[in-house]
């Protein structure tokens, strides 16, 4: 397989789950051993949220968004490298998808202004919503 300049936007979404994870698990469990919170009180999400503050529980919540859109974003990133499509528009539009969700992330994790995160969100799914549009348009431009 060649390379395809779209899979660097797909492998850096890839590294902000990573990345998230880690510091989710990192606060969790610093926070739990500092609480002294057994690990059977943890058995159930709920009791999770019930247990811990919402700044600790804030990257979990930003995990389970990073397996939201950014699964869409992943297929049309494997469609677009099977055209191949290499337009401009797909790569601003996959550049500017993880431009958002990064920021996007960094309001989430550190508990910040929901409007602002959901501003952020907002123009993600735009970017997102060109870039499968565009591939769309890209396959079927082929036929």
């Amino acid at each position: 397989m060649s390379f395809y300049p779209l899979f660097i936007p797909m492998l850096a979404m890839m590294l902000l789950t990573m990345i998230v994870w880690f510091y989710m698990y990192t606060l969790r469990l610093n926070y739990v051993m500092k609480a002294r919170i057994h690990a059977d009180k943890l058995h159930a999400p709920e009791q999770v949220s019930l247990l811990l503050p919402d700044h600790v529980n804030a990257p979990s919540n930003n995990l389970k968004n990073l397996f939201e859109l950014p699964v869409l974003f992943y297929g049309v990133i494997l469609v677009a490298s099977q055209i191949p499509d290499h337009s401009i528009i797909s790569n601003l539009a996959a550049w500017s998808f993880l431009f958002f969700r990064v920021i996007h992330s960094i309001i989430h994790c550190s508990n910040g202004k929901v409007l602002a995160r959901f501003i952020v969100y907002v123009l993600s799914s735009l970017s997102l919503f060109v870039l499968i549009a565009n591939v769309l348009l890209s396959l079927f431009n082929q036929q």
